[in-house]
């Protein structure tokens, strides 16, 4: 009897530490890391056992993140770096897939700026980078740089130009108001704005990140060289004093209007008409005039509809998700994960 008494106790205390320590690693951020119009103001969200913590070293290990806009407020495992397959991408030279699914590509202009977003409350241009190797028709471009502007604020984040890629060298580059951002590299860094209003995470040691602007939009970075093999297969006749080092990137959106503009944004209007032709293996969308904007943070587009007067932690509309068949690439910017 003592010494199954004894047994009974030691589990017990085992299991308790057990639970504990599982507690200890699953917590996840507060919900004060949402805004206070989401539904997760006041609770306290607790991180699925697969992604236990945030603070893993290794790229491809899921991390931890609140969904504020979940109709139940939940805390879930996202990939660490832009899922190039997925809705809200912008990879390759470049290549889109939008907010209805759809793949289609946007070639723009080497050196010139189009608008991706354009919101009242948001505007993301993209910086347009490449070459036209001789005899070709037009440029071969990729995204060299994101300009974004929120509230009375910009952010901008910019690939450095380099002739070889070292994977052992940053390639990124912040400014935050005009003013250099100092992101440490070779840890899972942190910076956020004076007012909180936008926050960059390192999600591994150098060139990749995450930009969040809460209830508003989360933006996963990762920085890559056109390659060798990338221009055997194109036919890039990549000079060899650069590598066209560039952003690879996915979007997540949180309470966009019906009326949202952009070469990406637009795709996210609920009775958008894709003109992406079924089909066909890479189709070309134009644009160009209707989203050029001056410079990276400008929202003078022919087509823009950012207004600086609205706060960015505003959501203009009440965000209900519906995950059915039907609406899953028609939400208001935000794309449901099984």
């Amino acid at each position: 009897m003592i010494m199954a008494s004894r047994k009974a106790t030691f589990l017990m205390v085992m299991t308790t530490i057990a639970i504990s320590g599982i507690l200890a690693q699953v917590k996840a951020y507060s919900s004060l890391y949402c805004v206070p119009s989401s539904r997760c103001k006041g609770q306290t969200l607790y991180c699925p056992s697969e992604c236990p913590s945030s603070d893993s070293n290794d790229p491809k290990a899921k991390v931890c993140r609140i969904d504020c806009y979940s109709p139940k407020c939940k805390a879930e495992c996202k990939h660490r770096k832009p899922n190039c397959n997925s809705p809200g991408s912008a990879c390759y030279d470049p290549r889109f897939i939008g907010g209805d699914g759809i793949v289609f590509y946007f070639h723009g202009k080497v050196n010139e700026h189009f608008s991706l977003i354009s919101d009242t409350n948001l505007q993301i241009n993209g910086r347009f980078i490449g070459h036209r190797p001789a005899g070709r028709s037009r440029d071969f471009t990729w995204i060299q740089a994101l300009g974004l502007l929120f509230n009375s604020h910009s952010f901008s984040i910019e690939v450095t130009k380099s002739a070889t890629w070292d994977d052992e060298i940053d390639h990124l580059k912040f400014l935050y108001d005009g003013e250099h951002v100092s992101l440490p590299v070779g840890g899972l860094s942190t910076w956020k704005s004076p007012d909180n209003e936008i926050k960059v995470e390192r999600t591994s040691g150098l060139n990749s990140v995450m930009l969040t602007i809460p209830g508003v939009v989360e933006i996963l970075a990762n920085v890559v060289p056109v390659t060798a093999e990338d221009d055997r297969i194109h036919g890039y006749k990549i000079p060899s004093y650069d590598c066209f080092a560039h952003l690879e990137v996915q979007f997540r959106f949180a309470g966009l209007s019906d009326h949202v503009e952009g070469v990406l944004g637009r795709t996210y209007q609920p009775d958008f008409k894709n003109p992406a032709k079924p089909g066909v293996a890479m189709a070309v969308v134009g644009g160009e005039e209707k989203y050029r904007t001056t410079n990276l943070l400008s929202a003078d587009c022919a087509n823009c509809i950012f207004d600086s007067s609205n706060a960015a932690g505003e959501v203009k509309q009440t965000v209900t998700l519906d995950c059915s068949a039907k609406a899953l690439f028609h939400g208001n910017g935000i794309v449901c994960k099984k």
